[in-house]
């Protein structure tokens, strides 16, 4: 995760992933609180003041150098021995200059903290000098790669919606023409026998065209009452096929305010019709009802001949991916046998919110 983050700076440019501004407030935050923090130490602000800026006029270029230079550089080509040796020089350069500044500029005492007299180049001063300095360019490359990695996740988040949103779409994209497809098949087999009902079939066909060209359009969620009545006249459609049919629909009174995803359902119906039948009769049933109040359970029962598939086609498997994009893993989808009938049973979480009807 680190390199991924890292692999997107650049070695040679300086290159802000996040604003400059934020860099400023930052730094300006953390010289306050060092200010505060050595200034009570002290008891002396003016040379709290006078070391922390010195301090910080040199160890901010070492960062920056650490995070766009040496990191990029060495780090991610494997070379650490090169780091190490990187870092240990521009730590030692800092060191003299630290220490020649504040020796010349603020105090003969270059290490007051110590309560006691030491000289430059002591090996305790400058351990401890090169230890303070770890740990601001630890501390600040900390805070840095945590930042570039919520920003890296909220993007791949944003990215991920975006991906889903699109697989809806080309799923919609292709039950859409699977459904209509088989409209027209049954126009046309009513045209070859000039049955008087093909005016009215019509009708209802540019009903249902409607409905999903342009009552659909850049929505997420449809009132379950609309999807229903879009069933309806597609059953209607497809009963005039059929001799001998029965189609009997049963549904809660209690779903006026539910909202669903589109065009969720409508597969399950076409394959009734597609693979459904025994001894030239055909018999489908409709049972759509909530469970409890987020929850609704739509089922399909028709009878069919056992030697039958009633699961096979591109309408029921993009159905299938839709509910998997759309649900994760909060649907449960069943299709069974029993007897001379076979069930298809989908459970879904509902909404009442409007405000998420629209994309």
């Amino acid at each position: 995760m680190l390199q991924n983050i890292i692999k997107k700076m650049t070695p040679r440019i300086l290159k802000f992933t996040i604003k400059p501004i934020h860099h400023v407030l930052f730094w300006s935050i953390y010289f306050f609180l060092n200010f505060i923090r050595w200034g009570l130490y002290f008891d002396n602000y003016s040379y709290s003041f006078k070391s922390n800026l010195v301090e910080f006029v040199l160890i901010i270029p070492l960062v920056y150098l650490n995070l766009y230079v040496l990191v990029p550089r060495y780090i991610l080509k494997s070379k650490y021995i090169k780091y190490i040796l990187s870092l240990i020089l521009g730590l030692l350069v800092l060191y003299l200059l630290k220490t020649g500044l504040t020796y010349w500029l603020i105090s003969k005492n270059i290490w007051p903290e110590a309560n006691q007299s030491y000289r430059p180049f002591d090996i305790n001063h400058i351990v401890a000098v090169f230890i303070g300095e770890l740990y601001v360019i630890g501390m600040a490359s900390s805070v840095y790669f945590a930042t570039i990695w919520l920003k890296e996740r909220d993007q791949n988040r944003s990215l991920k919606e975006d991906q889903l949103k699109m697989q809806i779409k080309n799923l919609e994209s292709q039950i859409q023409p699977h459904f209509f497809f088989n409209t027209l098949n049954n126009l046309y087999s009513l045209s070859l026998s000039k049955s008087s009902l093909v005016p009215s079939t019509i009708i209802k066909l540019s009903g249902l065209m409607k409905y999903v060209i342009y009552d659909l359009k850049n929505k997420n969620l449809v009132l379950l009452t609309q999807e229903l009545e879009y069933i309806q006249n597609y059953v209607d459609i497809e009963k005039l096929r059929f001799k001998n049919i029965e189609v009997q629909t049963h549904i809660d009174s209690n779903i006026n305010q539910v909202l669903v995803p589109p065009m969720i359902f409508i597969n399950f119906i076409e394959n009734s019709f597609k693979h459904g039948g025994y001894q030239d009769e055909l018999k489908i049933k409709i049972n759509c009802y909530l469970e409890s109040k987020n929850h609704l359970t739509f089922e399909v029962i028709n009878n069919f001949v056992d030697s039958k598939s009633n699961n096979n086609g591109i309408g029921i498997q993009n159905a299938i991916e839709r509910l998997k994009i759309l649900f994760n893993n909060q649907f449960e989808f069943h299709q069974f046998k029993k007897l001379n009938y076979f069930i298809t049973r989908l459970s879904i979480p509902v909404s009442y919110d409007k405000s998420n009807i629209f994309e």
